[in-house]
């Protein structure tokens, strides 16, 4: 047998990776006592409860259509003459139809004709305005390209909507984009005064709408917008459990016309009426209803033969027609009129209730053929 002498130096070299191995497996050993200690097991959960599985069914299916909108302004770099986009304003808005219109809010895009349009995959789209309406807070966007978009929202209604119905509102609040939040309808018919004008007959909602939220879709529980986001009423800023959206019936009636003609052919009696008039006498004859003050010759009203209030041959005033309700719905202010005529489209004919002289009931049919 012939022996083989290793060198000192490789056998420094073995005994030092010898040591070094023990080392190793000795460490090893002990940061896995120490790591296990106090660590739990898993329990293993069951199914997702049928409520959660609708929920993340109802997200994953519209927030591809809801998209985060951007107004830009052109500003000037003064030393370099250079002109850059800046952003302005954010919301919220969703994809209406296959012809690229998004659905938003009039007070998200108010003073501005184009926008930069994400969607949730992040791709950046050019959008113009197509027509707004400030009395509604509704405006129209349309995407200069049209290219892979996702399926729009399915729609669906509001004038059937029970308080305690299950709501869910997806937005981009405070930038945050593609948000969930959930709740219930808390009241219906709500009135509040907007940013530029009074809006009437909103949904009231528990469910969590921020500042961004603005434009964007409130979902019922089978996945059809049921109101467009609107408001909240909160001293903070932030949600404090109130918000506010537009009916879809409202919408639904609203946004056709805007695609169509850029604006909202509001209809109207053709009648001068004022709150603050109005208040005054009906107080004092201790009726309720709307006083007229004028009608417009050749208008719908005109034609009903309602009358308006005229001067006396001694300078009194004849008290005109005091409009009590529209088709049975009841009428106090000026705002209720537009309100209850805007469920109506041209065309349609109402049953007109009055008191006349101040004690006479009369009813009267107008037909609706003039807008404003």
């Amino acid at each position: 047998m012939i022996a083989f002498k290793m060198p000192a130096y490789l056998l420094r070299l073995v005994g030092g990776a010898i040591v070094i191995w023990v080392i190793a497996m000795v460490w090893m050993v002990w940061a896995k006592d120490v790591h296990s200690e106090g660590v739990r097991d898993v329990t293993a959960r069951g199914k997702l409860t049928a409520d959660e599985q609708n929920t993340i069914t109802v997200f994953e299916r519209n927030s591809p259509a809801v998209v985060y909108i951007t107004t830009t302004q052109k500003v000037i770099n003064p030393w370099t003459r250079n002109v850059n986009e800046v952003p302005n304003g954010t919301g919220t808005g969703f994809i209406w139809d296959n012809k690229g219109h998004i659905v938003t809010n009039y007070h998200v895009i108010e003073g501005y004709n184009v926008a930069k349009v994400r969607m949730s995959d992040q791709r950046l789209y050019d959008a113009k305005l197509v027509g707004a309406s400030r009395e509604h807070d509704l405006a129209v966007l349309r995407l200069t390209e049209l290219k892979d978009l996702p399926k729009p929202v399915q729609i669906g209604t509001s004038h059937d909507l029970k308080v305690g119905q299950k709501v869910m509102a997806i937005g981009n609040p405070f930038g945050l984009d593609h948000t969930l939040t959930s709740g219930i309808v808390s009241a219906l018919g709500r009135s509040i005064d907007g940013d530029n004008n009074q809006l009437d007959d909103l949904i009231q909602t528990d469910a969590a709408i921020n500042p961004g939220n603005s434009g964007g879709p409130l979902l019922d529980s089978a996945g059809r917008v049921v109101g467009v986001s609107v408001a909240i009423y909160s001293p903070s800023g932030v949600s404090a459990g109130i918000g506010f959206a537009i009916p879809v019936d409202t919408v639904n009636r609203v946004i056709p016309q805007l695609v169509r003609s850029g604006r909202y052919e509001r209809l109207v009696l053709g009648v001068s009426i004022k709150d603050e008039v109005n208040a005054a006498v009906t107080r004092r004859l201790g009726v309720k209803g709307i006083l007229v003050l004028q009608v417009t010759p050749r208008s719908p009203a005109a034609d009903a033969g309602i009358i308006g209030t005229q001067l006396d041959n001694a300078g009194g005033l004849i008290l005109g027609d005091i409009i009590q309700a529209i088709d049975g719905k009841p009428v106090t202010k000026v705002a209720d009129i537009s309100r209850i005529l805007d469920t109506y489209k041209r065309g349609d004919t109402v049953k007109v209730k009055l008191l006349r002289d101040g004690t006479e009931p009369v009813e009267v049919r107008v037909k609706l053929t003039q807008t404003n």
